[in-house]
């Protein structure tokens, strides 16, 4: 019998009580055999023997201990598995941790530390690192931070010790089911100003540009930087990258996938990806070719060009989209050396391959581009430096490759690439620019003259035209509104005499019929009813708003028609109905992507400021709801139904009525309660629906198991116990950055708050919902989010529990 084998067979009992004792460290007299864990310290890693999904093959590897769905983060034996559960992990006489196979009887795989260990330790770093003395005394003599495999852990560096030569560098499995070394790999390329590279084999396949310090007016942030700190080092001894999690308690974990794309993951339930690189076709690693310039907004049409001065290598194939070829040279034969050439501006580039760019430090901007038009050989040249100040230089002396549109990410950067071209293409553009300048100067004044003309045309025919019909409606400082008027016969052909098939929304007000004009244009009319409570006040109220009011967030009047003692208001028609249609529809909300409710919650935003502050009146909606945000064709957001809004003039921001009117669930508590409203009111109302759309889920309808509180109450709950990720609405499919809809709640509840005075205003909510700069404040309670009775509770009626459809409503109810 083998020596070492019966020596380890005799220890086998003993060693394996001594492990029962240990909870995150290997010693000489331990072992792990197939089925036992070594879990660190805080429980969070472990380390044992595991098969992949769909393979009966056995690898020593690295996961998360806690969470539900294993996740490999590193493995040990990755191109030596295990056949059976033969396989046993210990530390053997030169101190070295290796996976030894009894069936084989050999050693499947070891470590190559070159001081003999004393024990191995598995931290809650994920690292598995081997000391020199026990429990982690003594110095480190290998880890497996140092030898990845797929997967960048916070904290584990990717890069070279240029005193060892030692590289850490991920590289992809297989397959899902084969953690095998696979052919794409993601590393450091070391140079004058390191970048970040993906090659399959030994081709470039992707690359995220060199690292630059931010622009100071750069307002655009990544997904990934809002949820992660990215940092990197290059001095003479090493240059590496490292991120680490904003929050400290969020589990994060990058890896490269067997495609060879870059995949950032969380865990909130389950892993969601919230960033992905490439991202689009532009990302390919030579797209347009040499001194090709790509840019994915070009769609539909083709993404690639040429750099000034250059035409493709062959327009067959650029004809057939294809242009790995690349861009040659306009004009050959013409001398870019001391021949009268200069420099074309590129703005927002990630910048070329910097494989064989040179860096030149603490030069202004003017001595950069001297510097390379110094140089025959300079191709292109690109400046840190802002204003008079002096920063790095970086110019390129060979093809400029895999040049494209900005894209900000969080390792790379964008600058202006000033690119060098002859006289002839330098003269060419400077004549371009002046006549371009010329053209919109004439156009300008055209413009001028035009406006004036059509101006005097059109006051004139509307007084002809008011001379002979028209209805005035006039507020209280005696301002007149012309306004289309529809007769009673029109409106009766286009609604199809008001049929039933045409009526799509009904509310307190009367109902809303679609109608089709000859002119072949779709219309939505609301009809007044004989029995509303909304009278000529509210009819007249909402004509004399909507028709000063002008926005794309909000639905345009197209007239009105006025016939006996029926009033009719005829709006654009807004195919895709109101937006409680949707985020309250098990099967519509479906098509509410992340970005799309974004779009949506901004473009509401954006229409109350400009109710509140940009347009001439400043106007308290009153009535802000679901129902009463319409959706045009492609989704835009439109805020209608202005009956019971108010405006101010001069210095006025709030009022007190003895009639409170609006849409409980919607209405802010000092409004409800005192009749107070201001600009703060429509805030509230906002949030609320804010609210709604990222849980999918009525305010006032709102129902949970475990509490009567209403959706108010329930994310406040959510929100101060750490878990406002369970809010997020489950039928909201695809991948979505966790950290903006986490912010976007944050906003939500933010304008939900109690107090009127802690509420934000508008022209703040939009700027925290366009720039992840802005750092929130902390929620305080919001308003109405007491438990109500379970009888209130569970009441529901079908007219209340149905959306409306294109409802462009007057909805007064009055507040108990």
């Amino acid at each position: 019998m083998n020596p070492e084998k019966w020596v380890f067979n005799l220890l086998l009992p003993f060693l394996f009580i001594r492990f029962c004792t240990s909870i995150d460290t290997l010693t000489p007299t331990q072992f792990i055999k197939d089925g036992d864990v070594l879990v660190s310290s805080g429980e969070t890693f472990a380390i044992g023997f595991f098969s992949p999904e769909n393979s009966s093959r056995r690898y020593v590897g690295i996961w998360y201990y806690k969470i539900s769905e294993q996740t490999i983060v590193w493995v040990a034996n990755r191109d030596r598995p295990i056949n059976g559960t033969s396989g046993v992990l210990s530390l053997n006489r030169d101190g070295n941790l290796v996976i030894y196979d009894n069936t084989r009887n050999s050693t499947i795989w070891q470590t190559n530390a070159s001081v003999v260990s004393y024990s191995a330790r598995l931290l809650d770093s994920g690292n598995l690192v081997l000391f020199q003395g026990d429990r982690g005394s003594g110095g480190v003599v290998w880890q497996s931070f140092y030898h990845p495999t797929n997967t960048l852990l916070p904290n584990m560096k990717l890069g070279l010790d240029k005193r060892t030569g030692l590289e850490c560098f991920l590289t992809s499995w297989k397959s899902r089911d084969d953690p095998g070394t696979g052919e794409y790999s993601y590393r450091v390329e070391t140079n004058e100003f390191p970048q970040l590279i993906v090659f399959k084999g030994s081709t470039r396949v992707w690359r995220i540009p060199a690292w630059l310090k931010p622009r100071r007016n750069d307002e655009a942030e990544t997904t990934a930087s809002s949820i992660l700190n990215s940092t990197y080092v290059n001095n003479r001894d090493q240059v590496y990258a490292f991120y680490t999690p904003i929050n400290a308690s969020t589990l994060l974990t990058t890896f490269v996938d067997e495609f060879g794309s870059l995949k950032f993951l969380t865990w909130v339930g389950k892993w969601v990806e919230f960033y992905s690189i490439p991202g689009d076709q532009c990302v390919a690693y030579g797209r347009c070719g040499s001194y090709g310039y790509c840019d994915s907004n070009n769609r539909p049409d083709f993404e690639c060009t040429c750099l000034p001065g250059y035409k493709p290598r062959s327009a067959e194939e650029w004809y057939l989209r294809d242009a790995s070829g690349g861009c040659i040279k306009e004009r050959k034969a013409l001398s870019m050396c001391g021949n009268g050439e200069g420099f074309v501006k590129v703005v927002n580039t990630n910048i070329p391959d910097t494989y064989k760019a040179r860096l030149l430090m603490n030069l202004s901007m003017h001595e950069c581009k001297d510097e390379c038009l110094r140089k025959c050989s300079c191709l292109a040249y690109a400046s840190e430096a802002e204003g008079g100040e002096r920063a790095n230089c970086i110019t390129w002396y060979e093809n400029l490759m895999d040049v494209r549109k900005s894209v900000t990410w969080c390792l790379g950067g964008r600058l202006d690439l000033y690119v060098r071209v002859d006289a002839v293409e330098l003269a060419q553009r400077m004549k371009s620019r002046r006549i371009k300048h010329k053209k919109v100067a004439v156009v300008v004044v055209a413009s001028v003259v035009l406006t004036s003309l059509l101006f005097i045309i059109l006051v004139c025919w509307l007084e002809m035209k008011k001379r002979r019909r028209g209805i005035d409606i006039q507020d209280s400082d005696e301002e007149n509104i012309e306004l289309p008027i529809f007769d009673m016969v029109t409106i009766l052909g286009a609604t199809n005499n008001f049929s039933d098939k045409n009526k799509i929304g009904e509310g307190g007000f009367g109902s809303v019929y679609k109608g089709h004009l000859s002119t072949g244009k779709d219309i939505a009319v609301k009809r007044l009813s004989r029995d509303s409570k909304q009278g000529l006040k509210e009819f007249k109220n909402e004509v004399l708003l909507i028709a000063k009011l002008q926005h794309r967030n909000l639905v345009r009047l197209l007239g009105c028609c006025i016939y006996g003692e029926e009033r009719m208001l005829v709006y654009e028609y807004m195919p895709n109905g109101s937006l409680d249609s949707f985020i309250f529809d098990i099967t519509q909300s479906k098509l509410l992507t992340w970005s799309r409710r974004l779009d949506i919650i901004i473009g509401i935003a954006r229409g109350t400021l400009y109710l509140h502050q940009d347009s001439r009146l400043r106007v308290i909606h009153r009535d802000l709801k679901a129902s009463n945000v319409l959706l045009d064709s492609e989704m835009n957001p439109k805020i209608s139904d202005f009956g019971l809004a108010r405006a101010f003039r001069g210095d006025q921001s709030s009022a007190k009525t003895k009639r409170v009117v609006g849409t409980y669930g919607y209405m802010a508590p000092e409004y409800a309660i005192d009749g107070l409203f201001s600009s703060k009111s429509d805030i509230f109302s906002f949030g609320v629906i804010v609210l709604e759309i990222m849980s999918g889920k009525r305010n006032r309808k709102f129902h949970h198991t475990d509490h009567d509180l209403n959706l108010l109450g329930h994310a406040w709950k959510l929100w101060i116990d750490g878990k406002a990720f369970e809010l997020i609405d489950p039928m909201m499919e695809g991948s979505f950055p966790m950290s903006k809809v986490l912010r976007c709640i944050q906003i939500g509840l933010l304008c939900v708050q109690k107090c009127p005075e802690d509420r934000p205003t508008m022209s703040s909510v939009v700027l925290m919902l366009v720039s992840d700069i802005v750092v929130l404040p902390q929620p305080k309670q919001p308003g109405f989010y007491i438990e109500r009775s379970s009888k209130e509770t569970h009441e529901r009626s079908p007219a209340q529990s149905s959306p409306s459809i294109n409802d462009v409503t007057m909805t007064q109810l009055e507040a108990r």
